[in-house]
């Protein structure tokens, strides 16, 4: 990780962002409407939430074959990668709700991924959104040694099979919050000073993340064990149920970075990026399937990068909106706007991706 972050240009010549945060601020006065959630979001709340939790009072009070134990975690998992994306993810960029104290609630549904508020409000809101695909800075596109997320990353034998490999990947990514990452990163951040709004001491911190761990794995495996459900289906169903989650989350998130259109401009030798920060989220970010309304709703808006991209602190329920006034005026400055018309185009486009990443590079 690059501790030397680079700056974007100050000009903005085709005034863009000018231009455009007018056009979209004038869209929410004309309208009187606020950019936060609405009623839309509350609904999906309850909604999300009862396809997360009636499964698990289901599988604890009911004697059923493993079969059915299994396909539950599954509705489970399905239902916790809905939470992240439409409810968390609002929440900790403080767009949920106009009360503070409400998003910093509702931004704690994160634990209910097993993840850490303060870690992923600096992984993604600090990290991901301001160095939006810059190699060294934005951690989205690191993993290791065993994915190639980059024509800058190093090239090893077994990456020819990444395409293939990938989608088993994917599905550890909360499981991998729940007993590593965690771990690593507030280590990580800490001795970095980075932090997301007002800094917290160590001990803080430290403390809520074990304490908070403890608490998640008594309700999701020591409880069901008490209860008399076998260790071995207790284990096996929760992994189940975030390899669900995590494959989910992993894919919708990788479409909008990790395709032939998305850039990854470095800075030159003075540490300087070419371009102002909101035109570079338009060449680092790619729409899917923006006219989906089964996406649209279980994705939180996230088909619609670009928006949040240039717009994090607007509520999801708002991007089919402004997109048309983002879209129409990147136009007009001639900048691009990418997106592909369908999800199954944007998967595709991100597994020929990853195999021309793949290819051993040329010298």
């Amino acid at each position: 990780m690059n501790n030397t972050a680079p700056t974007f240009a100050k000009q903005d010549n085709l005034k863009f962002f000018r231009t455009l945060n007018s056009r979209v601020n004038s869209y929410f006065k004309e309208n009187n409407i606020e950019k936060t959630g609405n009623w839309k979001i509350h609904l999906k709340t309850i909604i999300l939430f009862t396809v997360f939790l009636v499964p698990y009072f289901l599988i604890l009070t009911l004697d059923m074959p493993f079969w059915a134990h299994l396909l539950l975690t599954i509705v489970m998992g399905i239902g916790m990668a809905g939470i992240g994306m439409n409810v968390m993810h609002d929440a900790n960029h403080g767009s949920y709700s106009t009360k503070s104290w409400v998003n910093k609630f509702m931004g704690g549904t994160i634990y209910v991924l097993a993840g850490n508020v303060h870690n992923w409000q600096v992984q993604h809101n600090v990290l991901h959104h301001t160095y939006t695909n810059i190699i060294g800075h934005d951690e989205d596109l690191e993993a290791g040694r065993i994915m190639r997320f980059s024509k800058e990353a190093e090239w090893h034998k077994f990456h020819k099979f990444q395409q293939y490999y990938a989608v088993f990947l994917y599905g550890l990514l909360t499981f991998n919050w729940a007993i590593t990452t965690d771990f690593k990163q507030m280590s990580s951040y800490l001795k970095r000073k980075l932090s997301y709004g007002e800094p917290k001491s160590p001990k803080v911190l430290w403390t809520t993340l074990i304490i908070t761990k403890v608490i998640y794995l008594s309700i999701w495996i020591v409880l069901p064990i008490v209860i008399g459900i076998t260790w071995w289906k207790v284990l096996i169903g929760f992994f189940v149920m975030h390899y669900t989650a995590g494959l989910i989350l992993s894919i919708v998130f990788q479409l909008a970075h990790v395709v032939d259109e998305a850039a990854n401009p470095q800075p030159n030798e003075v540490g300087e990026m070419e371009n102002t920060w909101a035109i570079h989220q338009l060449f680092t970010t790619v729409n899917f399937a923006p006219k989906n309304k089964i996406v649209n709703w279980y994705t939180g808006g996230l088909n619609h990068q670009i928006e949040h991209h240039i717009f994090p602190h607007i509520s999801h329920v708002h991007y089919g909106k402004i997109a048309k006034i983002v879209k129409e005026t990147a136009k007009e400055c001639q900048l691009p706007y990418y997106e592909y018309k369908t999800m199954t185009a944007a998967v595709v486009a991100h597994f020929k991706h990853l195999r021309t990443l793949g290819l051993e590079p040329s010298l």
